[in-house]
Formats: structure tokens, sequence, C-alpha cells
């Protein structure tokens, strides 16, 4: 019997769940000492119904915002005005680049993992760090909106300086991430699970679960901890800045910062909550019973996606409900129509339709910066 439970013990401490790691995407699977005791097959079908038709929906929804996002810098503002500019097109990269992972997700809880090991190292990766460096962009782009509304005079004497910052920043932002992600580079790999192989961190015996609830630890403080602790400390003094003037846009400032801190922590803080409890039971084994650790990793798998989702709303919280890029995103539908009768018509027409594009590109940009962080 000791023998046995060795060796059950030298197994678990040889893999940990997928490679989304603490994302358990790819289940705590059935390789883990309680699987040895569980069956969690129910699990996978639950996954194999539940995830792709979501992940699915979540990467066409929050594809197309983030890309329209892109072509609208790209295209309606050449040349990047401010320091918050900057962050939300690295933002709408990083999102696109984590959107782009769940296809293939979506297509393993179906099928398996059919893509490989070297397109499971970089899928991991991948995944990885476009989550950390969005978070860490939200919470870049809280510090700036700080910096413009409440130290006002700084802000404006320092624009130069700031926009410079701003590469610098960004730049760090996706190093820091590429750092992260180092344990998916060197342990994401494909597993066997009964007839199926799936993504997982698989680690050395040497390594066990200490390195799992390492992973685990830096996705929590990195990916939800660090970047809400700045979130509320920012715009927590944004809104008492913002109640001592007379702005007529203050208002719809505040609704929009509770919006933005709502939707982070409504979709982040229940399944980081989840983490912390599988780093728990990784450590010491607080769920032995087979129906309590069903439950858990199916309610696992809905937190996850809930958290997903936010990828397709940050285009809607930080960009769409700015006054400038509203009024692109009308010249971009413009420009389609215009574009879609010319084919149909003449040519001419969708000439005409370039100078209110080229008219208002002055208008639109020539917001303030302070104006620009209140439509925000």
């Amino acid at each position: 019997m000791n023998i046995n439970m060795t060796s059950m013990e030298n197994m678990a401490a040889m893999t940990t769940e997928d490679p989304s790691s603490f994302i358990s995407s790819f289940t705590d699977d059935d390789l883990d000492y309680e699987d040895l005791m569980c069956d969690r097959a129910s699990v996978r079908v639950f996954r194999s119904h539940y995830e792709p038709p979501l992940f699915w929906l979540i990467a066409v929804v929050g594809g197309a915002g983030n890309l329209a996002v892109v072509w609208i810098y790209l295209n309606f503002r050449r040349r990047l005005k401010t320091m918050t500019d900057m962050y939300l097109l690295n933002l709408a990269v990083a999102d696109l680049l984590f959107l782009v992972t769940l296809p293939l997700w979506a297509t393993e809880a179906s099928h398996g993992w059919i893509f490989g090991p070297t397109l499971c190292k970089l899928n991991s990766a991948l995944y990885k760090v476009n989550l950390f460096s969005s978070m860490l962009l939200l919470t870049c782009i809280s510090v700036d909106r700080y910096i413009v509304i409440v130290q006002t005079t700084k802000a404006q004497n320092s624009k130069l300086e700031r926009r410079r910052f701003s590469r610098l920043v960004c730049a760090g932002v996706w190093l820091l991430a590429l750092l992260l992600a180092m344990p998916e580079f060197l342990f994401a790999t494909p597993a066997q699970v009964e007839s199926q192989e799936y993504c997982r961190m698989v680690f050395p015996p040497d390594l066990g679960n200490h390195t799992k609830i390492l992973v685990l630890s830096l996705q929590v403080s990195m990916g939800f901890c660090l970047p809400f602790v700045v979130m509320a400390f920012c715009y927590s003094v944004i809104v008492a800045t913002l109640l001592k003037t007379r702005n007529f846009q203050k208002h719809k400032a505040m609704r929009v910062i509770l919006a933005v801190v709502a939707a982070f922590v409504v979709s982040q803080l229940p399944y980081n909550g989840m983490l912390v409890m599988e780093a728990v039971q990784a450590s010491g084994m607080t769920i032995t019973d087979c129906d309590e650790r069903m439950a858990f990793d199916k309610a696992e798998e809905v937190l996850k996606s809930l958290a997903y989702m936010h990828a397709c709303l940050n285009p809607f919280l930080y960009v769409f409900v700015g006054v400038r890029f509203r009024r692109d995103v009308i010249h971009l539908l413009r420009c389609c129509n215009c574009c879609q009768l010319a084919v149909s018509k003449s040519q001419s027409v969708c000439k005409s339709s370039r100078s209110p594009l080229s008219s208002t590109r002055a208008s639109v940009m020539s917001d303030s910066e302070t104006s620009q962080a209140l439509s925000l």
C-alpha cells in the first residue's frame, strides 16, 4: 500500500493541468493524483460541449472589435498623439493575439490536441504572453489617466516626453510578459489521457507541484492582483478629483470608470479565486471527494470563459465609448458603405466620401488630452 501511494504521489508531481495552465482550460487533468482515484471523463465531456461554441464566439466578437481598433489607429490616426493611444493600440494587438489561441483550445476540447508538440508550446506561450501583456497594459492605462486628470499641469508640460516614454513602457510590458511565459515555452507538451492527447504543462519529477504552485501564483499576482490594486488606487483618486470639478463630462466619466472597474472585477475575480483554490489543492489535496472535484473543475471552466470575455469588452470599455473613436467608427462605416455603392454605381462616390474623412481628421484629433481621458 505504501509503495502504491508513493508511486501515485510521484505521478502527481510530474504533471499539472492544462497549458494555459492555471487557466485550466485543459482540465487539471487526469494525470494528477486525484484522477487515479476519480474518473474525470464527465468533465472532459462537459468541456467538449461547452468550450468550442463559446470560445469561437469570443474569438469572433473580440476579433472584430479589436481589429476595428487597430484599423482605425492605422488609417485614421497615423500619428499616435498620447500615451493612452499607444497603450490602447498595444492592448488591441494583445487581445487579438490572445483570441487567436482560442480556436485551437476549442478544437482540443472536442478532439484532443492534434497540432503537435511545437504548436503546443507556441500556442500555450502565446496565450500567456498576451494574457499578461493585456492586464499590464490595462494597468498602464489607469496610471496614464491618473496623471492626465489628477496631475493635469504636469501632464500638459510633459506631453512629448510621456509619449516617448510610452514606447519604452510598451516594450517593457511585452518583454516582461515573455519572461512570465517562459514556463510554457519550457514545459508545455502533449500528454496522453486515455485515447487522446491534451496540450498541458508536464514538469519533471524533481520539480513536481512546487513549480505548478509557482506558475499559478505568478498568474494570480501579475495577471490580477497587481493590476487590480493599481487600478483601484488610480480610479479612486480620479473619482475624488472629478467630484471636486464642475466639468460637464465628469458624471459620464465616472460612469465609465465604474463600468471599467466593475467589468474587470466581475470577469477576473471569480476565476482568479478558483486559481488560488487550485494552488491550495496542489499543495495540500484539500478536495478529496470525487464529486466535489468534478464540480470544482466544471465551475473553473465556466469562470475561465467569463474571464476570457474581457477581451471582447476591452474595445467598448476603453475605445468606442470615447468621442473621437465613435466619430471614427461612424466614418469608417460610411466609407465602407460608399465603397459598396461605388462597386455598383461609380467609383466617384467613394472618392467624394474621402473629403469628410480628411476634414474630420483634424477635428477628431484636436480634442485635448484631458477631454480624451474624461470621455474614456
